[in-house]
């Protein structure tokens, strides 16, 4: 799971933290509740106290194996199976990723170094991959929890409320996707400096063709799900990783945001939120993605601003990565 240094790096920090164990898992749910308060609700019936504690526990198991790696990964595929009957989707790892380095920054203080913060990013992130891998989803497994809307049986998608939603911007089109660019460049600056011999004009075509395609073919999953499984193999050569996508989906959401205004709506927000988790998991799975794959860039890392967008499946950022490369997604 992680070499010797950030083994040590995991073990001692994790030691600084146990001797406020139950105010740092308490911290966690608050800050998990402030960050993405959708989640709350799922929390109306449990037990906090108790709540915490099978935290807490979990994240002792974890430390406590790090050397033992492979009955960390049976456990973890196990838990992450478990997961899928408690209506866990891939798209909700990085919001739980999110706060728990949140709260490890809180606790650790002038200790939260920049090695320990990439110790904690790599575990998580192998963490997450191996859950995932135990929860082997199916396609009932990954549909949220249905609302007024119809859901459409194929895809589990409120189909006509991302036409809808799509049409209103669609007269709008080209002040849209330069808004989209403007958002992944203040957000993501990083990002910037890879544009700088492009035509944005031709660039913000591609995205808009993307965008149109993925809209008008909503009710066609058989040749929506053929061309993003491609199109997730060829980003496998461009360097994408699993990390990058939520940095896209989050400029994407925040820009239907702006546009739409009063009609971003909750059930809309959550259409595209789950729209969105769907193309991120088909083409996932086109990438094939082996250990090699996954591993976050060690050098290359940049720090990823607070979300402009509260809750959702692409709004959350576990950590850094070769973010320069995120914007490879777009160029289909």
């Amino acid at each position: 799971m992680a070499n010797e240094l950030q083994v040590e790096l995991l073990e001692n920090s994790f030691e600084k933290v146990k001797p406020q164990a139950n105010e740092f898992v308490a911290s966690f749910y608050g800050n998990l509740f402030t960050d993405y308060p959708a989640a709350k609700p799922l929390f109306a019936n449990s037990n906090m106290e108790e709540q915490g504690g099978k935290l807490l526990k979990s994240l002792v198991f974890v430390v406590e194996n790090l050397r033992r790696p492979g009955e960390l990964t049976g456990a973890l595929k196990g838990l992450g199976a478990r997961h899928v009957k408690y209506g866990a989707l891939p798209e909700h790892y990085p919001l739980v990723g999110s706060s728990l380095l949140k709260t490890f920054e809180q606790y650790l203080g002038e200790d939260w170094t920049p090695e320990t913060k990439q110790a904690w990013v790599d575990a998580y992130g192998v963490i997450t991959e191996v859950m995932l891998e135990g929860a082997d989803y199916d396609q009932a497994a990954v549909q949220l929890e249905s609302s007024a809307a119809e859901v459409d049986e194929a895809t589990g998608l409120k189909i006509q409320l991302l036409e809808e939603s799509f049409g209103k911007v669609a007269p709008r089109a080209n002040e849209f996707v330069e808004g989209f660019y403007g958002n992944l460049f203040t957000d993501y600056p990083a990002a910037k400096p890879l544009f700088t011999h492009t035509n944005m004009a031709k660039q913000q075509r591609m995205l808009l063709d993307s965008l149109v395609f993925v809209v008008e073919n909503l009710r066609d999953p058989g040749k929506l799900t053929g061309a993003l499984e491609g199109l997730g193999a060829r980003h496998v050569k461009y360097g994408a990783l699993p990390e990058h996508y939520p940095l896209v989906g989050n400029s994407l959401l925040k820009t239907f945001e702006q546009f739409l205004g009063n009609d971003w709506t909750a059930e809309v927000k959550q259409a595209w939120i789950d729209a969105y988790g769907l193309i991120t998991e088909v083409m996932l799975k086109g990438a094939d993605y082996n250990q090699a794959d996954v591993q976050l860039d060690s050098v290359a890392t940049v720090e990823a601003p607070e979300s402009n967008i509260s809750t959702g499946a692409a709004a959350g950022v576990i950590g850094g990565g070769a973010i320069a490369l995120i914007v490879l997604f777009l160029l289909v």
